[in-house]
C-alpha cells in the first residue's frame, strides 16, 4: 500500500509510523552521544543503567518490581523480541495459538521451530472468543499469543478477558503467555491492563514493549522484553545469536531521554489525534468502530461498497488518493470483514487532507 501512495502520490496512512518530527530533546542527545565514545557493543541484555530505568518505570506503571539483572532484555526492536521469545520457548510440534486479525510477524517463528500455529479467529467485536479458545487449547499447546492494545483493531482487554485467561491456564498449568503491549502507554478512556498487572500471570509470560512505539522512532527498531528468570535465560540464549547486543547510541539516547519525559502523557497525546480524525469523519460514509488504544482507526465501508476489502483499498488509493490497510490479510483464512485501517499517528493537517478526500465517497 505504500508502494501505491507512492506511486499515486496519495496520503498515506496505512503504515503504522508517525510522520510527525521526532522531539527535539531526544534528536539533540543523538547530536550530542555520537561524539563520545559510545560506539562499541554494550552489555548483550542491554545498557546497565537503562535497564534499571525499565525497572522503575514497569513499578512505577504497573506496580511490578522486576530485576533489571535478570528480568529485562532490550532487542533490536519488538519484533526481535518476539522471533527470540518464540524460538527459545515453543519446541517442535508444540501448538501456539494465535488470535486472528493478528500482527504478520507471529506465525513464522513459530513455523521455524517445527511448531504448528493454531489461528483462531476473535468475535465480531474483536474481543477473545474464550470458548473457541478453550475448545483449541489441548495437551500440545505451549503458548497463547496475546496483543493488548490490539493492532490492527485498536482494541483493548477487558479485566474479565484476564480472569478468563487465567481460569483456562489453570487447566494447562505448562502454557507461556507472550504478551505483546507495544501500545501499552497509548489508551484512550480505560486505562491499559497489562500482564505486569496479573499476580496468576507474571511467572509464565513475557511481556514485549517497544520504545520505537512509544518514543515515535520506529526505524531506532529498538523494544525490551520482560520476563522471569527461567524463561529469560532461554530467550538470551536466542537473542545472543541473533543480534548479540543492540544499537549502543540508541540506548544511552533512551537512556537519558527517559529522564527528561513522562510516558503516561502518551495517551492524550494520541488521544487528541484519534478525537480529531474521527469528529473529521463524522459527515462520512464510514462507520468508525470503537478505538480503545494504539494508533490505529477500524472502520467499516459497508455503506460505501460491496467490493472485497483489497480491491475497496487499491481503489481508494487509485481514485481518492488516501492509502489504507485492508483487514483480510491479518486473517489466516482471508475473512472478509468489510472493514479497514487508518493510522492517525500523522500531522494534523494530513489528517485534515486525507479526511476531506475521504469525505468524497
Amino acid at each position: 500500500m505504500s508502494q501505491l501512495a507512492t506511486d499515486y502520490k496519495a496520503i498515506n496512512l496505512s503504515q503504522g509510523f508517525p510522520n510527525f518530527p521526532v522531539d527535539e530533546r531526544l534528536k539533540n542527545l543523538v547530536a550530542q552521544l555520537s561524539n563520545k565514545e559510545i560506539h562499541q557493543y554494550l552489555p548483550m541484555a542491554g545498557f546497565p543503567p537503562l535497564l534499571e530505568k525499565i525497572a522503575t518505570l514497569t513499578q512505577n506503571s504497573y506496580g511490578r518490581k522486576v530485576n533489571p539483572r535478570t528480568d529485562i532484555l532490550i532487542t533490536a526492536g519488538a519484533t526481535e523480541g518476539i522471533f527470540a521469545g518464540i524460538q527459545a520457548l515453543v519446541e517442535p510440534n508444540e501448538e501456539v495459538i494465535i488470535l486472528d486479525p493478528s500482527y504478520d510477524c507471529y506465525e513464522t517463528p513459530i513455523l521455524l521451530c517445527n511448531a504448528i500455529p493454531k489461528r483462531i479467529n476473535l468475535n465480531t467485536d474483536f474481543s477473545p472468543n474464550w470458548e473457541l479458545i478453550g475448545a483449541t487449547m489441548n495437551s500440545k499447546t505451549k503458548m497463547i499469543i496475546i496483543n493488548n492494545p490490539h493492532n490492527p483493531t485498536g482494541k483493548t482487554w477487558s479485566e474479565n478477558d484476564f480472569v478468563q485467561l487465567e481460569k483456562l491456564l489453570e487447566l494447562y498449568p505448562k502454557v507461556l503467555v507472550l504478551s505483546d503491549e507495544v501500545y501499552e502507554y497509548i489508551t484512550f478512556e480505560n486505562k491499559h491492563i497489562s500482564i505486569h498487572h496479573r499476580e496468576k500471570l507474571k511467572n509464565r509470560s513475557v511481556s514485549v514493549s517497544s520504545f520505537g512505539k512509544s518514543f515515535h522512532i520506529t526505524g531506532w527498531k529498538i523494544g525490551y522484553l520482560i520476563a522471569p528468570e527461567h524463561l529469560m535465560i532461554e530467550i538470551k540464549k536466542v537473542h545472543q545469536f541473533l543480534v548479540f547486543s543492540v544499537n549502543s547510541i540508541a540506548q544511552y539516547a533512551i537512556n537519558d531521554y527517559m529522564d527528561l519525559i513522562q510516558v503516561s502523557e502518551l495517551g492524550n497525546f494520541y488521544q487528541q489525534k484519534r478525537d480529531l480524525f474521527r469528529n473529521l469523519m463524522q459527515n462520512s460514509k464510514f462507520e468508525l468502530l470503537p478505538c480503545e488504544g494504539s494508533y490505529f482507526q477500524i472502520a467499516s465501508y459497508a455503506a460505501i461498497s460491496d467490493e472485497t476489502d483489497l480491491d475497496f483499498t487499491k481503489r481508494l488509493v487509485t481514485e481518492f488518493g488516501v492509502a489504507t490497510i485492508p483487514l483480510s490479510p491479518f486473517y489466516a483464512d482471508g475473512k472478509q470483514t468489510q472493514c479497514i485501517r487508518f493510522c492517525f499517528a500523522k500531522e494534523d493537517n494530513t489528517l485534515i487532507e486525507a479526511t476531506n478526500r475521504l469525505l468524497k465517497l
